[in-house]
């Protein structure tokens, strides 16, 4: 146990070093030891992330320090994401609660919804919103955030899920603006039409299932299964997303890892392949057109 004068600078040292001596993979919020170990410190401890260099100075209480040696010892142990031991993530400078009913947020999306989707879309014409996938619901509340005078639908086929996308929506105070609903992608969307659809569907394929982290494994199975190559939910996804675009509408939605394999399933088909400053790839741009383009050459090929 560290002595009562214990900093929150020393404290973060010794946790770092504790997590790079188990050997942790890291993915879920953070990419290094020594961010995670901060992660820690700071939610327990109570401290803001905008604190200035003196925080690192100011001691932890004992209540404080054995939380968080009990919490450093699961995340090693049980090599659990330490979202869900923390029962917090952050997505888009935005707060939110998870558990193991969610996958942890981690989508370069976030990216994209702080230039609020420019220059794909006008901002100010982005009225219907559609998140396909929602999970702990930080997409749609983002972009809620973002597009304040739009409206969201947080579509998701885990009733478990969405109890925890509810939770978070409440604590946004974003009830009259974003919807939960229960629904197989488009399956229960009716004729509903959006100005915006954003997928975050599964798309880790069945070999890289097999071959995945510890801490992986904690998160739900239906939210990164895909079928063999990964595409089993996208190919739904390019075949329906049309009927429910606006004339001016775009999907945008990310396969991660699956990249060559979407491009090799669709050669003729113009994915836009975003760039992000902070990291992340996989994540595709179709307009209305590109996609009913597509369906009618899929159309083609089967009476062919």
């Amino acid at each position: 146990m560290q002595p009562s004068s214990t900093t929150v600078g020393d404290l973060i040292a010794d946790v770092a070093d504790r997590f790079a001596a188990g050997n942790l993979y890291y993915g879920h919020g953070t990419d290094n030891a020594e961010d995670e170990a901060a992660w820690l410190v700071f939610s327990v401890a109570g401290l803001s992330w905008g604190a200035g260099p003196a925080v690192y100075r100011e001691a932890v209480s004992g209540s404080d320090r054995e939380r968080i040696d009990a919490l450093a010892a699961r995340r090693i142990h049980e090599r659990r994401p330490l979202a869900y031991l923390l029962n917090e993530a952050w997505f888009a400078g935005l707060k939110f609660y998870v558990d193991e009913r969610v996958l942890v947020p981690r989508s370069p999306i976030a990216e994209l919804i702080h230039e609020r989707f420019e220059p794909w879309v006008r901002p100010d014409s982005v009225h219907r919103i559609l998140d396909l996938g929602t999970g702990s619901g930080c997409i749609a509340i983002a972009a809620a955030t973002a597009f304040d005078d739009a409206k969201v639908d947080a579509v998701d086929i885990s009733a478990d899920a969405l109890a925890v996308a509810a939770i978070n929506v409440d604590a946004h105070e974003l009830g009259s603006r974003v919807e939960t609903i229960e629904s197989d992608l488009f399956d229960a969307l009716g004729n509903s039409r959006y100005d915006l659809i954003i997928a975050n569907p599964p798309y880790v394929d069945a070999d890289d299932m097999m071959a995945r982290a510890e801490e992986f494994r904690h998160e739900p199975s239906l939210g990164l299964a895909s079928g063999k190559d990964g595409l089993d939910a996208t190919r739904r996804i390019l075949q329906q997303a049309s009927r429910f675009l606006n004339d001016d509408g775009i999907l945008v939605c990310e396969v991660g890892n699956s990249q060559p394999a979407l491009e090799a399933a669709y050669p003729d088909v113009p994915f836009i392949w975003l760039t992000f400053e902070h990291g992340g790839a996989g994540v595709f741009v179709l307009n209305k057109h590109n996609l009913e383009e597509l369906c009618q050459a899929t159309a083609s090929d089967k009476t062919s």
